[in-house]
């Protein structure tokens, strides 16, 4: 299985990372049953970007259902992972999957920095997360269609990254609301969470475009 998603994924090797590697199994491990169903890859791949907008709604309601949301992400982020696992089990890959699937996962990654923010982190540093990330995978994006081969490395700053830092959000949320944390408290402990993610998302850039520099520049235009 991680071999048939690393031909999926520009020849990235999952076992690079602990985190991707464990996202690839356990996304292989929830397609079985779909694939015995029929379930199409576009289809999850749709239902996926549904749950991710569905959590950061949810978000706004506060209190209790912080931790409603915390579920909603993580199965939003596991069918994010199956749609690729369908496609690899049965063979169905095609290019317009690839290109809805590229759209879901910008889409969930905007909702996700959003999260970060319902969770009570500065509105600012979810913009700087959004950008950075946006700004990573297009510079990846744009290195591909200038001829690398693959994604050029596996950052700190992926998917499975990404949905961690809004589930921990939401969950540190809940607890502060249960608990009754003070505002200026719950306000510096999610500013913390959210400057991490940020942190790690510059972290990711600055390793995609040495990766990137050292594959493309020696080629011609």
């Amino acid at each position: 299985m991680l071999d048939a998603w690393s031909e999926l994924h520009g020849g990235i090797d999952p076992r690079a990372s602990f985190w991707v590697e464990r996202w690839v199994l356990l996304s292989s491990a929830c397609a079985r049953p779909l694939v015995r169903l029929g379930v199409t890859p576009n289809v999850i791949t749709v239902c996926g970007a549904a749950g991710t907008a569905i959590a950061f709604a949810v978000s706004f309601a506060g209190g209790g259902w912080y931790a409603v949301a915390a579920l909603v992400i993580l199965l939003a982020a596991v069918l994010d992972g199956v749609d690729g696992a369908i496609a690899a089990q049965t063979g169905t890959a095609t290019q317009w999957g690839r290109v809805l699937d590229t759209m879901a996962d910008r889409w969930s990654d905007i909702f996700l920095a959003g999260i970060v923010v319902m969770a009570g982190a500065p509105p600012w540093l979810g913009v700087v997360i959004a950008v950075l990330t946006l700004f990573l995978e297009g510079t990846r994006a744009t290195a591909q269609a200038a001829g690398m081969n693959g994604p050029g490395t596996v950052t700190v700053w992926e998917r499975p990254s990404r949905v961690i830092l809004a589930f921990v959000a939401m969950i540190v949320a809940t607890v502060m609301w249960a608990i009754g944390v003070s505002d200026g408290t719950a306000g510096v402990l999610t500013a913390i969470i959210a400057g991490t993610g940020a942190i790690l998302a510059m972290i990711g850039l600055l390793q995609l475009f040495v990766a990137v520099f050292r594959q493309t520049r020696g080629r011609h235009a």
